[in-house]
């Protein structure tokens, strides 16, 4: 399996497909690259070339037992985009994976990057603050780690209907689809899942993505129930400057797998523009 070695020599798995210009997917948490499967196969079919990675901790590639932070992550992406040599590369993150965009952009600049997007990102900061009185506070975060820390198979399991919107009425993906992302999921190391939840709530991104200088697209569901619009997508649209929004009324967290035919279409377009 092909591997790209971080700097502190975990090794980090990924899959590259087709040819063109090309496109890095960032999974979200607590996932793997396997959860784009709706948007890889078909982009790669479109004449781009993807790259997605597991990120340290999860999937295929290493546990390392520190390193779970955005300055690591950004780290990490680096490390992909060096060994692979990608230029023009379009960054693509998902839920916690906007976040590892937003850090490496902060920190590395746009020399291999060509255009951003965001969907359903955790930035700028969800964390509530005196300077962030917009956040979430943080008796909540606390809640989802010890949740975790006592039964991450229990916790994790109930999560998923939120994160897809799912109801006894209203399937918006099937019960093995949320087996699989159950499967995924438990993949990963404790240590990563818990430490994770750290980095995506309390990191401050607000400068980071006052720094973007690429073209960037905010694809974000009104029916967020998990990493609510008006916390994270709108206040990420309005920081980035000439960022374009796009608000899926009604579509939950996990909207590449609950709308992908319309993620697909608005990702071919923003990608040939």
């Amino acid at each position: 399996m092909p591997y790209v070695k971080a700097k502190d020599g975990t090794e980090i798995y990924y899959y590259d497909w087709g040819t063109g210009l090309p496109v890095v997917l960032i999974h979200g948490w607590p996932l793997t690259s396997a959860s784009w499967e709706y948007q890889a196969r078909v982009l790669a079919e479109s004449g781009f070339r993807v790259v997605a990675y597991d990120r340290r901790g999860f999937g295929r590639s290493g546990w390392p037992f520190a390193g779970y932070d955005y300055d690591t992550l950004a780290a990490d992406l680096q490390a992909v985009l060096d060994t692979l040599d990608l230029k023009n590369a379009t960054l693509v993150g998902f839920s916690m994976g906007g976040g590892e965009v937003a850090r490496y952009l902060g920190s590395y600049g746009p020399g291999r990057i060509a255009k951003a997007v965001m969907l359903g990102a955790v930035t700028p900061f969800l964390l509530q603050t005196a300077d962030n009185p917009e956040g979430v506070d943080r008796s909540v975060f606390d809640g989802i780690v010890e949740s975790l820390k006592k039964d991450r198979a229990g916790f994790l399991k109930e999560f998923w209907p939120k994160f897809y919107g799912r109801t006894l009425t209203h399937h918006t993906v099937s019960e093995p689809f949320l087996e699989f992302t159950q499967e995924m999921a438990m993949t990963a190391s404790p240590k990563a899942t818990i430490d994770l939840v750290r980095a995506w709530s309390e990191t401050d991104f607000r400068a980071d993505l006052a720094k973007f200088t690429v073209p960037t697209l905010v694809v974000h569901g009104t029916g967020d129930a998990t990493v609510p619009i008006d916390v994270s997508g709108r206040r990420s649209a309005a920081l980035i400057p000439n960022a374009k929004l796009l608000e899926y009324e009604g579509a939950p967290h996990g909207f590449p797998v609950t709308m992908p035919d319309r993620l697909n279409s608005d990702l071919h377009t923003f990608l040939l523009s």
